[in-house]
Order: C-alpha cells, then sequence, then structure tokens
C-alpha cells in the first residue's frame, strides 16, 4: 500500500486526484479547515499560517504538492499568504521529505513563469526571472528553483501547469470568468482580433498526468496543457455554442505577441497525451453548473 500525501486537497486538480486513487492507497489529504476531500486522512492545516511538519505522518511515500494561494491577485496586501503557501511551504515539505525518506516529490508549478510569445515554450529553454513575472508567478518559479536543490535526495518533478479547468473550479479561474461573461452578455476584451493564444487543459487529463508523475523515475520539469491551441475568441465561440449564446467581444488594440502556448511533447511521451478536447471539457464544465 502506497503512502500518498496531497497538499492543495480542496483545489480543482486535488479533488479530482482523491477520487481518481484508488482503496489500496492510503491517502493524506492537506487541506484548510472547513473543506471536506475524500481521502483516507484529512489534515486541516492552513498553508498560509505558521505550521509544523510534526502535524504530518512520519511515513509517506509519495508529496503531491497541489496547494496554491488563493489570493493571488492580492499584491502587496497578501503577499505573505501567497509567499508563505507557494514558497515556504514548499521549502519545509521538501525538507520533511528528504528527513522521512520520501521518494517522490510532484509539485504543481505554472506555465506562466515563461512569459508570453507567439510560439511555444519547451522545457528546455532557459527561463530568465523578471520583475513583470509578477510576485505570484515568482514565488512559483522560486519553488521550482529551490526543489531542484533536493534532486539527489528523491525523484521531483514540476509539472506547469497551462489553464486547467473543469467542474468544481474557482469563479475567479479565466475559464468560468469567460463561461459567466457569455451567459451574462458581458463583453469579452480580445488583444487584436482573435486575442491571446492558449492550450487549455481539462482536469481529468491533468489528473492523470498527476497519476503518472507519481510513478515516474528521475526527476524532470513537464508541461502540463491540452491537445488543442485556442484563441480566446474561439474559446469564447466555443462557451457559447454550449450556452446557446453569441459573445460578446471588444477589440482592443495589439502590440505584440502575448499567446502562453506549451509545447507538450515531453507530456505526451513521459506522463500521458492529452485526449479531452475543448468542445466536450466545457460542456463538462457548463453541465455541472447545473447540478
Amino acid at each position: 500500500m502506497r503512502k500518498i500525501l496531497v497538499t492543495g486537497a480542496s483545489g480543482l486538480i486535488g479533488a479530482r486526484l482523491l477520487q481518481c486513487l484508488d482503496k489500496e492507497n492510503e491517502v493524506f489529504a492537506v487541506a484548510r479547515a472547513g473543506s471536506v476531500p475524500v481521502a483516507t486522512h484529512t489534515l486541516n492545516i492552513d498553508l498560509g499560517q505558521p505550521w509544523s511538519a510534526t502535524a504530518l505522518p512520519k511515513d509517506i511515500d509519495i508529496i503531491v504538492h497541489l496547494a496554491q494561494s488563493n489570493h493571488y491577485r492580492e499584491f502587496p496586501q497578501r503577499a505573505e499568504d501567497v509567499f508563505n503557501v507557494n514558497t515556504a511551504s514548499t521549502v519545509r515539505l521538501l525538507a520533511y521529505a528528504r528527513e522521512i525518506g520520501v521518494k517522490q516529490f510532484v509539485l504543481a508549478s505554472s506555465g506562466g513563469i515563461y512569459g508570453t510569445r507567439s510560439d511555444s515554450f519547451s522545457e528546455d529553454e532557459e527561463i530568465v526571472a523578471k520583475g513583470e513575472l509578477g510576485f505570484y508567478l515568482g514565488t512559483r518559479l522560486c519553488s521550482e528553483l529551490l526543489s531542484d536543490s533536493y534532486a539527489s535526495f528523491m525523484n521531483v518533478i514540476s509539472l506547469r501547469f497551462f489553464f486547467a479547468y473543469g467542474p468544481g473550479q474557482r469563479s475567479q479561474m479565466l475559464i468560468p470568468r469567460l463561461v459567466s461573461s457569455v451567459r451574462n452578455g458581458t463583453p469579452i476584451r480580445l488583444i487584436g482580433e482573435d486575442g491571446l493564444k492558449i492550450n487549455p487543459i481539462y482536469v481529468d487529463d491533468a489528473v492523470r498526468a498527476v497519476q503518472a508523475a507519481m510513478v515516474l523515475q528521475g526527476s524532470h520539469k513537464i508541461n502540463v496543457a491540452g491537445p488543442e491551441v485556442l484563441s480566446l475568441r474561439k474559446i469564447a465561440e466555443t462557451i457559447g455554442d454550449a450556452l446557446g449564446r453569441r459573445p460578446e467581444f471588444e477589440i482592443l488594440p495589439a502590440s505584440g505577441s502575448a499567446d502562453l502556448i506549451a509545447d507538450i511533447r515531453r507530456m505526451s511521451f513521459m506522463l500521458d497525451e492529452p485526449g479531452i478536447f475543448f468542445a466536450n471539457g466545457i460542456k463538462a464544465y457548463i453541465s455541472s453548473l447545473s447540478v
């Protein structure tokens, strides 16, 4: 029986991951008090506040660190919470993992650390930290860099997620906000005629990638994104088709390329090839809103 510790257990990917882990795993779910993840054991720990690894079990095989601060937009007011959840807790968990002999550490990062451009981003290119990256993404990049130092003690797999979406996602995230805008007739701002291009990933594809990373040998950085590159206009039109409503747009002048597209060849080879296209994923998400 594998003993697995999952942080961010009440989030979009964490909650779905817990549902997919079979009963032969002993799962310890770390979540804030008030959330009710489905797990063998629930540990109510707020990673944004002072906490100690003494509250964690002494025997764990795999750590899946998915937690992220809910206050990522609130800089500088909630900068300390963002840093504590995204970076300080990562360091504390890595130290804890080394001390108890954890074999596998899966870290949730963000594709946003690349910046933007018209071409896709691959994992092999150098990432240059710049001030315009912003505080939230800066903490994500720091967590990746710090976790590299522990690769001699355990397998460390950093997963760079690109616009995950699906049932249960918080309303302030990109795809839920677009659904709300289309449903309410609120104009969606596009930079240029079509807006930025991304390859969003449905939560089930994202979870399959996490599960594959849990048994992957060696330490790696891997993009996790969907099978289609879509413009913001196309995404909104696909949402409109699912809702039976035509989206409204506000076109702003373009001042250069600002796309955020993942090269998913490494993901497809080392983890799992994403197979859920946006038209199907968004229907499942919209259906969940009426339940």
